[in-house]
């Protein structure tokens, strides 16, 4: 056992064959069986608003308290707990175990303070771990509820201290288990969760009932930058904690790294292990494209996951699973890519009549999709519905589109075109950001449920991004024709029968798919509206709770 202070320490040697659990994650047991399982298990952590301000109130008490504060911190192998207890304090000869919290306190029947139910575990569990470390009685601590400004007094008698051993045998059982707790029936719980963006519990209760109306809790949008640094030679480092990148005959340019969701590296740029280290400490991602707009990888920030891929291990070993997973993706795109092309408002009848016979055509192979036996009878009709999208989507540009312009069939790399040119660097940016939430999610890119693994392309990305491809990546290059925003002269560049975007078309592409992704988009099944930045993660989510027994929401954002 250990007994640490700001004025002494004292170790003594204990024996223990389970590792100790913290008493904060006790807390959170009884608080969500949920919550303590994504925390102690899986190693998920959040720190919003209301965790910076708990730090905050600590801070402040310290300063106020002076030398009458004494943090304490408290390990005992045999109780099975550790943790750090707020303040402990004499009073007529008594120890006394403090706890400060943010929060009002919870009213009996007659009104009168009391503590909620997981304050009480959390302060009872100090008090035994004071008297297993001390070996002297706590007959009383304390609850300090700042927003009302009233102390609860807790007493520690047998069943206070018989209420922490039951809660750590039952906390120890839940850490070994392979599942994941289900929500709690209480949703007003999960209005103050701070992992409710990763729990997604109003998802998961409307997985199990569809007349469910959920209320938003995942976070509306991420508003930190993303820096693209495109010229070679450039240098991404650190100063302190922020990014410094270092462009020739450019000032360098400094930016905090809370400001920073993601630093992108394009053709012959580098990176500093000081800075590596910067943004994997603040969950910043790292991901490098080559200079012919090829997306080449990421750096894998993942702590704490290894619960998470063994989970998906299990249920993308599943064939049938799979199969099911792959049909929801290939109709999920296919009908984004008919209604898509049923936007069309060209009044030649001809044309008319051509895009409305593709249409129908690919609305009877996706009647088939859900009829696939095997994924490669998937593949052949998804090849199929892609050939019919690619011949009617020339139908969608402008009249007075350029010829050098003009999409004549897909082709991929080397590009032959400026159209394909487009699509295979906006398919590059769309492949990094969805390995960007895999990563963050806690999944493994490498593992996936269609696509085969080749070249550097992470077969869950590429499935992933099927869901994206048209409204984050087609749509975008069509509009863009058909307002003008393109000069072929400036923004490609011709290398025989290929060509390339120039330095000044990666920018400009770069700059209207981030606008894109700003933009906001009703979710049609969850109803309330995310950016698309916030929806490519969320996304990865629902494809979790898919082998989480919370399925049914995942592929189902289909273009309007």
């Amino acid at each position: 056992m250990v007994i640490t202070s700001g004025f002494d320490s004292v170790e003594i040697i204990a024996t223990g064959s389970e590792p100790t659990l913290r008493v904060s994650s006790l807390h959170a047991w009884a608080y969500c069986p949920r919550l303590f399982y994504l925390e102690e298990v899986e190693g998920l952590y959040t720190q919003d608003a209301a965790v910076f301000a708990g730090r905050r109130l600590h801070v402040e008490l310290e300063r106020q308290e002076g030398e009458d504060w004494e943090e304490l911190f408290l390990s005992d192998e045999d109780l099975g707990l550790r943790g750090c207890v707020d303040a402990l304090r004499t009073r007529e000869g008594q120890i006394i175990p403090y706890e400060h919290k943010r929060g009002r306190a919870a009213r009996d029947a007659n009104q009168q303070p009391e503590p909620w139910p997981s304050d009480r575990l959390q302060v009872l569990a100090y008090a035994c771990l004071l008297e297993a470390t001390a070996g002297k009685p706590v007959a009383e601590c304390r609850i300090r509820y700042h927003a009302d400004n009233v102390t609860v007094k807790v007493p520690v008698d047998s069943e206070g201290r018989q209420s922490v051993q039951a809660a750590i045998a039952e906390a120890r059982q839940l850490r070994k288990s392979p599942y994941r707790p289900p929500v709690v029936a209480n949703e007003r719980l999960c209005t103050r969760c701070s992992l409710a963006p990763v729990c997604l519990p109003e998802e998961a209760r409307l997985a199990h009932n569809k007349e469910w109306e959920p209320v938003r809790l995942f976070p509306q949008d991420d508003d930190r930058e993303v820096i693209h640094v495109l010229e070679p030679g450039s240098r991404v480092g650190r100063t302190g904690e922020q990014i410094k990148v270092e462009r020739r005959d450019q000032a360098p340019q400094v930016v905090p790294i809370r400001q920073v969701s993601q630093v992108v590296l394009h053709s012959f740029s580098q990176i500093s292990t000081q800075a590596l280290y910067l943004c994997r400490d603040h969950d910043v991602g790292v991901h490098w494209i080559s200079g012919g707009g090829r997306y080449q990888g990421s750096f894998d920030r993942r702590e704490g996951s290894i619960q998470r891929r063994l989970g998906q291990f299990r249920a993308l070993s599943d064939s049938e699973q799979s199969l099911r997973l792959a049909q929801q993706l290939v109709s999920c795109r296919g009908q984004s890519q008919r209604k898509f092309l049923m936007r069309s408002r060209k009044r030649d009848e001809e044309v008319a009549a051509t895009l409305k016979a593709i249409c129908q055509q690919m609305k009877a192979l996706l009647q088939q999709v859900s009829q696939a036996k095997t994924l490669q009878t998937l593949l052949g009709l998804e090849g199929n519905i892609a050939a019919l999208y690619f011949q009617g989507l020339p139908y969608l540009l402008s009249p007075d589109t350029p010829e050098e312009l003009q999409f004549c069939g897909r082709n991929r790399r080397p590009p032959q075109d400026a159209f394909n040119a487009l699509l295979g660097f906006g398919y590059a940016l769309l492949l990094k950001d969805v390995v960007n939430s895999i990563v963050t999610v806690g999944l493994e890119p490498a593992l996936g449920f269609y696509h085969q693994p080749r070249s550097q392309a992470y077969p869950l990305g590429l499935d992933l991004m099927e869901v994206f491809r048209v409204p984050l990546v087609d749509m975008v290059i069509v509009a863009s024709i058909n307002r003008s925003q393109w000069d072929f002269s400036r923004d490609f560049e011709q290398r025989g029968s290929q060509v390339w975007l120039s330095d000044c078309g990666r920018r400009q592409f770069i700059n209207l798919y981030e606008q894109r992704k700003q933009e906001v988009w009703k979710h049609p099944v969850m109803r309330y509206s995310l950016s698309y930045r916030r929806l490519v993660e969320l996304e990865v989510r629902l494809l979790e709770k898919e082998w989480l027994g919370e399925g049914g929401l995942f592929a189902q954002l289909v273009v309007r």
